[in-house]
């Protein structure tokens, strides 16, 4: 089977041999606090900020998920006000999430078809940490990166951060233009799941000193602490971490991947725009997301094109929540080898344009 799941998708195809040479070289037993760990861990960082373009005064650090971020965020960044911005539901867990933390959270919630609007924010004058989902995985949308440059000139000294879970390796971000990003591995760089990479600036490292919060083993500043010695506070998933470092010793860099991720996304778009039985979810191009499609059709034909794809050997995804019933979605991912979106898209065309 070939998985279109948007997460855990498909993984790199090397993965199996990088596997054997961790067991053979020692990596699965390796203790975190040695010297083989710290240069693992050192030089892993340094392949996130070369090939995905990191600022170098950025902290880069590891998590256990996406969702393990949304309380280190809530823990160690906000003091009293967060603002959430979201079309969809992980946007709205994430705000549901920090408002069990942080009563005072105040959620936003705009139109998947509208751009993000920063002229109509109506944001505290205390500064705090605006949270938005730059890829919304479950309907498919996104928030691009002009719209997040404006909301940094108009809130210079607020944070903002950014949930690119379904997006990081696969656009081109610029992190520059945020506080905090973060991603789970098993979605654009092709991994399995357990493991995340979180980014930090210096004014979320600031903050976060600032506040002083230590009352937890993923406290900010534990974390930062442990990891400018490229070690971490609790025993981490050493063979994710190996695993990242390979796939992106062979990635190229994140302008061509973005580049083939387009070029295929067009090509996804001209079949369903064919279509009489599908169509795309969202039909504003500015807040399509590059990288998760959505596919809308009648109950029907949902459950009618998965299980025709489920005996070709090709898993579409199902829809997300509320979606569920009426839309299915495909991953747009790097790790996604050439010939299958190729056969993919075969069957697309045999199949959905009867």
């Amino acid at each position: 089977m070939v998985s279109f799941y948007p997460g855990p998708s498909r993984v790199d195809e090397n993965i199996p041999e990088y596997v054997q040479e961790a067991y053979d070289q020692g990596i699965l037993s390796l203790n975190h606090r040695s010297k083989a760990f710290m240069q693992l861990c050192e030089h892993t960082i340094g392949l996130l900020k070369s090939k995905l373009h990191i600022p170098e005064d950025y902290v880069v650090f590891f998590t256990s998920s996406a969702t393990e971020c949304w309380e280190i965020i809530a823990q160690s960044l906000i003091d009293v006000n967060s603002y959430h911005f979201y079309n969809g539901a992980f946007g709205k867990k994430w705000f549901d999430y920090t408002r069990k933390l942080k009563y005072q959270a105040i959620g936003y919630q705009f139109d998947p078809e509208q751009e993000l609007k920063t002229g109509e924010m109506d944001l505290s004058s205390e500064t705090g940490v605006i949270c938005i989902t730059q890829n919304e995985t479950s309907n498919g949308t996104q928030v691009s990166m002009p719209r997040i440059v404006k909301l940094r000139k108009k809130y210079p000294d607020h944070l903002i951060a950014v949930d690119a879970t379904s997006s990081m390796a696969g656009i081109h971000l610029d992190f520059s233009q945020a506080d905090v990003w973060y991603a789970s591995v098993q979605k654009c760089f092709g991994l399995p799941a357990g493991l995340a990479v979180m980014v930090c600036s210096p004014a979320a490292i600031a903050r976060s000193r600032k506040l002083q919060e230590s009352r937890h083993y993923n406290s900010l500043n534990f974390i930062v602490e442990n990891i400018e010695k490229f070690q971490t506070p609790y025993t981490p998933n050493v063979l994710g971490i190996y695993l990242l470092m390979r796939v992106l010793e062979t990635r190229k860099p994140i302008g061509k991947i973005e580049k083939k991720l387009k070029k295929r996304l067009r090509n996804y778009e001209a079949i369903f725009s064919e279509s009489e039985r599908f169509s795309l979810l969202i039909s504003n191009k500015n807040v399509r997301s590059e990288t998760v499609i959505v596919l809308e059709g009648t109950q029907e034909d949902v459950e009618a094109i998965k299980k025709t794809a489920e005996k070709e050997g090709i898993t579409l995804g199902n829809g997300y929540g509320e979606l569920k019933p009426s839309t299915f979605r495909i991953a747009n991912f790097p790790s996604l080898k050439k010939e299958e979106v190729k056969a993919l898209q075969k069957f697309l065309k045999k199949n959905i344009l009867q």
